[in-house]
């Protein structure tokens, strides 16, 4: 259930930003948003430290404290998709025009009065109107119509899950299995700090240096510092690797992993067509399931 809701989510806010945000703000602020995920992450873990202590909580009922209030958080969810608007391009495709006329009626009256009168638009499209697109219709697209940025959003989703997994999802156990650490909590704090920061710091570059330098560049720094930290890593204490890590890992290679990760979505948001581009992400990003991409807020074809 919670990767249906996160993968449903993460669909329509790159899909919404998409549509949304000016292009010469795009790159910034899709990788700032998908970046904060390590905002939540810092939380949890130092929510850990005193939950998880005996000396301050029951250790029967901590450790169901720190999931519970977990949840209490998503609960916020809610209440802010409730003030994003809804997709022009889907309200139109499932046919409700009135609706996504007032929609762009809204947003351009705002522009005019930030920027000036707007040019009048130029061109024609052809859009189906339809119900719902399956996920079997998405599939035979992009490997019919688009197989080369279908080759490259799989490197992209991939090549992150790879990287991260490689060296976070044996972290803990590192540490406590082989270099006695009893609370992680505050080196995963560290850790998802930096990641934050990697984003909040190098998304920019994205809109001014370009897309394909920024992703190939952090990608391929990423792997090199991952394989050196793994060579020197039999060597390494609790206190060296955290010193290691505050150096090397955290405030270099996922200062720049961060960022690489988070434009594997800004990517796929951008590359394939409006209509479809929510169940493009939805089809690419590996935690989600098919009901996260049923037809509703964003998460249809926006």
């Amino acid at each position: 259930m919670t990767g249906a809701g996160i993968g449903g989510e993460y669909a329509a806010i790159n899909s919404a930003i998409d549509e949304l945000i000016p292009a010469h703000y795009r790159g910034h602020v899709d990788i700032v948003i998908n970046g904060s995920f390590w905002v939540g992450a810092v939380g949890g873990a130092l929510l850990t430290i005193p939950l998880l202590d005996p000396t301050l909580a029951n250790p029967s009922i901590g450790w169901r404290l720190a999931f519970g209030l977990g949840a209490v958080l998503a609960v916020a969810v809610l209440l802010v998709r409730r003030n994003v608007p809804e997709s022009p391009r889907w309200l139109f495709i499932h046919g409700r025009e009135r609706e996504g006329d007032r929609i762009v009626t809204e947003i351009e009256e705002q522009v005019r009065a930030e920027d000036g009168e707007l040019p009048e638009p130029s061109g024609k499209i052809t859009v189906r109107q339809r119900r719902s697109i399956s996920m079997a219709l998405i599939a035979r697209s992009v490997f019919t119509l688009y197989p080369r940025r279908t080759a490259l959003c799989f490197a992209l989703f991939i090549g992150q899950a790879f990287l991260y997994n490689a060296f976070f999802f044996t972290y803990g156990d590192t540490l406590t299995t082989f270099l006695g650490v009893k609370q992680t909590g505050w080196y995963i704090a560290i850790f998802a700090a930096s990641n934050f920061l990697g984003a909040v710091l190098l998304s920019r570059l994205f809109d001014t240096v370009g897309r394909v330098r920024m992703i190939a560049g952090t990608y391929v720094l990423s792997g090199i510092l991952l394989a050196i930290t793994g060579v020197i890593l039999g060597s390494l204490t609790a206190v060296t690797l955290t010193l290691c890590g505050a150096i090397v890992f955290f405030f270099f290679f996922f200062f720049f992993a961060s960022a690489g990760a988070s434009s594997a979505y800004l990517t796929v948001s951008e590359i394939f067509p409006l209509e479809t581009r929510a169940l493009c992400i939805a089809f690419f990003t590996p935690s989600v399931q098919r009901r996260a991409a049923s037809p509703g807020r964003y998460s249809s074809a926006p």
